[in-house]
Parts: structure tokens; C-alpha cells; sequence
């Protein structure tokens, strides 16, 4: 069994991320759907929350999603996003997709 699988996280503007990863953690449209190397194949539709990746680096990336589709293939995983929202520190050069900004005084 392969220890990685493809990922491609895709908005209707831009590819928001591809590359090889450890595991998925996807916001279903009924709940949190986990998706590890050697999955079945499996369609889902998605609803709006996290998507947390874990590349293997040590570092889990975490993207925003609002809606759209999730699909899975032999070790392949396709993201299609209606929309992505992104921390500023991964991906804040990407066209059409949106990037969050840290709150300089949180709690006020």
C-alpha cells in the first residue's frame, strides 16, 4: 500500500494546492470525512469548513472550504471548491483565492 496519495485542491480560478500528502481531513456535507493512502474510490459532496492536510513534512496545512465536491481514486484525491480561504503564509500569491489576515489585537 502506498504511504502517500495525490492531492489536488481546485477552485474555479486557480489550483489552490497540489502535491503528495500523508492523510485528509474533509468537511463533508454529513461530517468530517478522513482520507488515508489506499482509500476506495468515493464521492462526497462538501460543505463548508476545514479541509486539514498532512504533507509529512511535520507541518499540517489547513484551508478553508465552502462547498463543492471531494473526489477519491486510487490514491488520488481531487478537491473541486466553490471557494478557498488560506492563511497568509501558504499560498498568498495564488489568483482567486481568497487569503485570510491575522487579527493584530484578538480578544478586543
Amino acid at each position: 500500500m502506498a504511504k502517500v496519495m495525490e492531492l489536488r485542491v481546485v477552485t474555479p480560478a486557480a489550483v489552490v494546492f497540489q502535491g503528495a500528502v500523508r492523510s485528509i481531513v474533509a468537511p463533508a456535507w454529513d461530517g468530517l470525512a478522513g482520507v488515508l493512502p489506499g482509500h476506495a474510490p468515493y464521492l462526497t459532496a462538501l460543505g463548508d469548513g476545514p479541509l486539514e492536510v498532512d504533507p509529512g513534512s511535520g507541518e499540517r496545512r489547513t484551508f478553508h472550504l465552502s462547498g463543492g465536491v471531494m473526489k477519491v481514486e486510487a490514491n488520488r484525491v481531487d478537491v473541486l471548491a466553490d471557494r478557498v480561504v488560506t492563511p497568509v503564509s501558504a499560498h498568498a500569491e495564488v489568483p482567486g483565492v481568497e487569503v485570510q489576515q491575522p487579527d493584530p489585537a484578538p480578544g478586543r
